[in-house]
């Protein structure tokens, strides 16, 4: 699952044969860390999406486009300049790198021709996209990196531009049999690590399947195989090395079931137990890989502030209901200072003046009770001590009662909140997560006190008896389906002692719903809530009708209480979404 240098050897092979030649027509920046070049050539128009996201830097030819901001942040308007209608004469990667080099030619101010170069660097945290001169000037970068942050190497306009040798690894291009022998079996270390500890652009994937395709534990020591066992693994590796100067790619996907887990720019027969799905273009298989994880990944950066917001109100309200339990711990001996003033009262006539103490016989348990007294007051006094501390604590506790039922409640409802974060997918369902703290106080509305347009759609699932089953994204979403969608007879889902969301199975009319869609649908509640991870989770489940909204509760709270129940696993692979 690396985007290592083999895969991007794929990627520009496959931009060479599509880009090269080609007229770079449009310059867009979706986002602050991203770039879209249109390339018009002569077999049409294409789409180079490039990204230099820390946590998912890519490189790929797409066929989707994505919106840009209104104004065009300065280095998206610096490449336009120079390089909007400019004619990509070269693309290369060197050595094994994880570096693509884009060579642009075009027309400056006065007429001349000028050569620039696009350099994109798909290296982690690390990862950036620099525009530099023909003489390897760094002109801008999408982000800069001075000295504090790098001591190693600035990447700022007016540094020359340079790859910092960090690893000491060496071109698999260039290496033959005798230097690979005499490198992998003096580390002492298991083979597949020596191999991608040693050579540039190699993943511990790739190393991994080239040990199975030579018959070799990949994990037994590089110093401890034989000649012939070295001869082996030499042999797939020279093998792999003459596929990628031919340009020979196989793109594949492995899956586990229905679930994606490895992908390489060739087959991986140590899959062979699993399903191997083939790509005739390697930017397709990254571009449907990735495109699910791309935006989950934008969504959590965009979804910041408000997991930031719920976060500080969560912690806030738990804080303040620890401290209203040990309060309300404390009131629990309320009912002793009442028994003391009452014993006070009965047989305080025979205490004796200045006592410190007195036994009485507690005639509500038939036990004796020793009462601390105040020896410079009348037992009338310490009657009346002890009858207003009962009778303060006994107020505490009737405030304290209700105040811990309201903040259980909000702990609830942010919890569902932050729940709600986890399953959104679009920037739509953050705004209207967004919509419901402002609702609930927990954020100010900006521009006058106008309410966005809310265009977030619950999920919609079809079960495999074609039951449609709509699912909640948020508490807003979950009170419109419960109580504005569904009708009585329709059924009402949800994960018991869990936030999550409301699921609502749409009944047929004269049809009973078959077993398989009410197990479907509880799977579905179960996945779309915060129990998602444990193996089993217990799913309510309760036609509509007998669903309720307390008054003034918040949103997505609902009471019921005849319901059936079933424990099963939030496995959704099998059903389809609509």
């Amino acid at each position: 699952m690396a985007f290592d240098g083999i895969t991007i050897a794929g990627v520009v092979k496959e931009l060479q044969d599509t880009l090269v030649g080609g007229r770079i027509n449009k310059i867009a920046q979706p986002e602050p860390d991203e770039l879209l070049l249109t390339v018009k050539s002569g077999e049409g128009q294409h789409r180079l999406f490039i990204s230099a996201d820390a946590s998912l830097p890519l490189i790929y030819l797409s066929a989707a486009n994505k919106p840009s901001p209104m104004t065009a942040p300065g280095f998206c308007m610096l490449l336009r300049k120079h390089l909007q209608n400019g004619r990509i004469t070269a693309i290369t990667q060197p050595g094994l790198e994880r570096i693509v080099h884009i060579h642009v030619e075009h027309l400056n101010e006065m007429g001349d021709l000028c050569q620039k170069k696009l350099i994109v660097e798909i290296m982690g945290k690390h990862s950036n996209i620099i525009f530099c001169d023909d003489k390897d000037m760094i002109i801008d970068s999408i982000k800069h990196v001075s000295g504090l942050v790098s001591s190693v190497r600035e990447v700022l306009p007016g540094k020359p531009y340079f790859v910092a040798d960090t690893t000491h690894k060496q071109n698999p291009l260039e290496t033959d049999k005798e230097d690979f022998i005499r490198t992998a079996a003096a580390a002492p270390m298991p083979a597949y690590k020596a191999v991608y500890t040693s050579y540039t652009g190699i993943s511990p994937l790739i190393a991994q399947e080239l040990c199975y395709r030579a018959g070799i534990d990949g994990e037994r020591s590089a110093s401890a195989l034989s000649g012939e066992d070295m001869d082996k693994l030499y042999r797939v590796f020279s093998d792999l090395m003459q596929s990628l100067r031919e340009g020979d790619f196989a793109p594949h996907i492995a899956y586990e079931g229905k679930k994606p887990v490895e992908f390489a720019a060739f087959p991986l027969t140590m899959y062979q137990g699993d399903t191997l799905k083939p790509y005739t273009s390697i930017s397709a298989l990254l571009e449907n890989y990735y495109a699910e994880k791309n935006a989950l990944s934008r969504i959590r950066q965009k979804s910041v502030d408000l997991r930031k917001i719920v976060q500080t109100a969560l912690e806030r309200n738990v804080k303040k209901y620890d401290l209203q339990l040990q309060q309300l711990k404390d009131t629990e001996k309320r009912e002793k200072y009442r028994i003391y003033g009452e014993l006070l009262h009965t047989y305080g006539y025979g205490i004796e003046e200045g006592a410190k103490s007195f036994d009485a016989l507690n005639y509500y348990t038939d036990e004796m009770v020793t009462i601390p007294l105040e020896p410079e007051l009348s037992p009338g006094e310490n009657a009346k001590k002890y009858f207003d501390k009962y009778a303060k604590l006994k107020r505490t506790h009737e405030a304290l009662s209700g105040l811990i039922g309201e903040v259980e409640e909000e702990i609830r409802h942010l919890r569902s909140v932050a729940a709600a974060l986890d399953i959104a997918v679009g920037e739509e369902d953050l705004l209207q997560i967004k919509e419901e703290l402002i609702e609930s106080g927990y954020i100010r509305r900006k521009g006058g006190g106008k309410k966005e347009k809310i265009t977030s759609k619950p999920f919609h699932y079809v079960s495999t008896d074609g039951y449609d089953i709509y699912v909640g994204k948020n508490n807003l979403q979950n009170d419109e389906l419960t109580f504005k969608f569904a009708t009585g007879n329709d059924w009402w889902f949800h994960a018991k002692g869990h936030p999550g969301s409301h699921v609502i199975v749409k009944v047929k009319t004269g049809e009973e719903m078959p077993d398989a869609t009410f197990e479907e649908a509880a799977r579905l509640a179960a996945y779309y809530s915060a129990g998602r991870e444990q193996g089993k989770v217990e799913v309510d489940y309760i036609q509509k009708k007998h669903v309720k909204k307390p008054a003034g509760a918040k949103p997505g709270f609902v009471v019921y209480y005849t319901n059936y129940s079933m424990a099963i696993d939030a496995d959704i692979s099998e059903i389809r979404q609509v």
